[in-house]
């Protein structure tokens, strides 16, 4: 439906999920989240559908956390629903981590925080070489949430993470092609196109796929702590700084 938060169109085996909150930039919301789960357990109920392109409307693939959920959750991250609505959040990209068959995201504008977690949960990048990729934790005074430490770390190293994550550098598409963020930069225009080709050719046969990127991600990482262990580590210190937060603004 065209009111839906989260759409879904199959064509030729192709799942095209599309975030499509653009008057908020596609930022989460626990509603929101619950929205994307649903569709991805449609995507994996379909043994017609071989990969799956995610996507956005607007200027913005997302730009994280929606404030107003996490200004909520400052006021008590222990209280049942905070707790439970920031779990919808990160359920929303490990989920889509999970998901059976081979993923892209095609990336048009700004990622932030969890937007950067819902592109790094994917198998494969392709972004327009003027998106604007910024971790922006810190920034916002929140520890980062949902593995992102252990996620962007397997992909562009350690180095480059502490720079993004820690020390607050905002890349573009150009740059993230460069240090192994993204397997394609490309004009905005042409970024969903492409994410389409790649899908295209897993989807050309959808059980192969499937059994595929499950040993794919099986054999490929993340490396040290599993990504499920991060997201634990992780919780306790945002909940710390988000509670923070509320209490110094």
């Amino acid at each position: 439906m065209a009111d839906s938060e989260v759409l879904l169109e199959v064509d030729g085996g192709v799942a095209v999920v599309t975030l499509n909150a653009p008057d908020r930039r596609n930022a989460l919301t626990p509603a929101m989240a619950a929205e994307f789960i649903a569709v991805l357990d449609e995507v994996d109920a379909r043994p017609d559908v071989g990969a799956l392109v995610l996507t956005a409307v607007g200027k913005s693939f997302c730009a994280g956390g929606d404030v107003q959920t996490l200004l909520d959750a400052g006021q008590d991250p222990a209280a049942g629903p905070a707790w439970d609505g920031m779990g919808a959040i990160y359920d929303s990209f490990y989920r889509l981590g999970q998901v059976r068959v081979p993923t892209v995201a095609a990336v048009r504008g700004s990622a932030v925080g969890a937007g950067m977690n819902m592109l790094l949960a994917a198998d494969l990048r392709v972004v327009a070489d003027d998106a604007r990729l910024i971790c922006g934790f810190l920034k916002r005074g929140l520890h980062p949430g949902g593995g992102h430490f252990v996620i962007l770390s397997r992909l562009i190293g350690r180095e480059a993470a502490a720079a993004m994550a820690i020390f607050g550098e905002e890349i573009d598409g150009t740059r993230a092609a460069e240090l192994g963020l993204a397997w394609a930069s490309l004009p905005a225009d042409e970024v969903e196109a492409r994410a389409r080709e790649l899908a295209a050719r897993a989807a050309a046969d959808p059980e192969l796929a499937r059994v595929a990127v499950a040993n794919f991600r099986k054999e490929t990482g993340p490396p040290h702590v599993s990504w499920e262990i991060a997201t634990q580590f992780e919780r306790p210190a945002q909940m710390w700084s988000m509670r923070r937060s509320a209490e110094q603004g």
